[in-house]
């Protein structure tokens, strides 16, 4: 096992396009990190720096005591699970377990050790004599872990292992590698563009933008009090509901607004902190007109106009209410789930 400590980390491609740029993050050891961002934000570029696969413009990299920013990935005792899984088509699910050991000069009776071992775990033992195309996704992601696994390294690289499976699967899958992470205590860097999966997976996130981090933190420190617009937007679906301040203190509601900094300009509120039941003392009242009512099971979104404002606002309840389209609903939001930015920079105002 060992930590992972990036310290001022740059990605210069020719031409002068910068993919990363300053990274500073530390990784403890047994912990679980997860790179979460849209596409294009450096997550992968910045995986595959850890891993080797891509040289470091500027900055240091050590994982555990040594700096290995020019050692080759097959000496950084780092393992990588791709999302494509990476199988030997001609090879059984024993030997593609087995190759890397191999390799590497590990003895029959070890690799045997080895190979059986993380079988068990990831429980495709009955599988071991199989080709990868006798396998379901499932099964051969499993067999893409296990490859890693034999290979007891010192830090687990995932590049969005999951997205090749259906919905279902990924879910089954998430519990496992997370199950598996927790009981290992391997240091672990997972990046996915999938905000549910890095909410459930990670022990902190990460979130960059642009190739560079805006917040880091536990799920739900990162979710309930985000630092920046940009993170208040991509963590949580539906995003969170974006308003003038001004707007709000034009409602004349000054014990609600009370607490939210003059210098805030931007006021964030989640879809599910809205309530259609009667408010609380202090609780902020907004009213709209409903344009679409989408019922999802167990919930439902409500996609609103609200009196003065230019964008719709979307609602998310714990039920499906009894409305109908070009209703107006009035709602109340508790003072304590406004969240107060800066419009030009952009952060959170304290």
């Amino acid at each position: 096992m060992a930590s992972i400590k990036m310290d001022n980390l740059h990605k210069v491609y020719t031409g002068g396009v910068r993919a990363v740029t300053g990274i500073n993050l530390d990784i403890a050891d047994g912990e679980m990190i997860v790179l979460v961002g849209p596409s294009g934000c450096g997550k992968s570029t910045l995986l595959r720096m850890v891993a080797g696969l891509e040289t470091i413009s500027e900055g240091t990299l050590k994982i555990g005591d040594r700096v290995v920013n020019t050692l080759e990935p097959a000496d950084r005792d780092i393992a990588m699970v791709f999302q494509n899984y990476a199988l030997y088509p001609h090879m059984t699910v024993f030997n593609n377990l087995a190759y890397g050991l191999k390799n590497r000069g590990f003895s029959k009776t070890e690799i045997d050790r080895r190979v059986r071992q993380a079988a068990e775990m990831l429980e495709i033992g009955q599988f071991l004599d199989r080709k990868p195309r006798q396998l379901s996704g499932g099964q051969r992601q499993r067999v893409a872990m296990g490859r890693a696994l034999v290979r007891e390294p010192a830090a687990f690289l995932f590049d969005e292992p999951l997205s090749n499976l259906d919905a279902k699967l990924r879910v089954q899958m998430r519990v496992e590698i997370r199950q598996l992470q927790k009981r290992l205590a391997t240091t672990s860097l997972y990046v996915t563009h999938d905000q549910l999966e890095a909410l459930t997976m990670a022990d902190r996130l990460v979130v960059l933008n642009g190739g560079q981090i805006e917040q880091v933190g536990t799920p739900m420190d990162v979710y309930s009090r985000p630092e920046t617009t940009f993170v208040a937007g991509f963590i949580g679906s539906p995003a969170m509901n974006m308003l003038p301040a001004d707007y709000l203190r034009g409602t004349q509601q000054a014990d609600s607004l009370a607490h939210i900094p003059q210098a805030a300009d931007l006021v964030g509120i989640r879809p599910e902190d809205f309530a259609l039941e009667t408010p609380g003392d202090g609780d902020l009242i907004l009213t709209g007109t409903l344009l679409l009512l989408e019922p999802a099971g167990a919930e439902s979104h409500l996609h609103l106009k609200f009196d003065g404002l230019n964008e719709n606002m979307i609602v998310r309840l714990p039920h499906v209410p009894s409305v109908a389209e070009g209703q107006t609903l009035s709602f109340s939001v508790r003072r304590d789930s406004l969240h107060p930015f800066d419009r030009t920079t952009g952060k959170r105002v304290s």
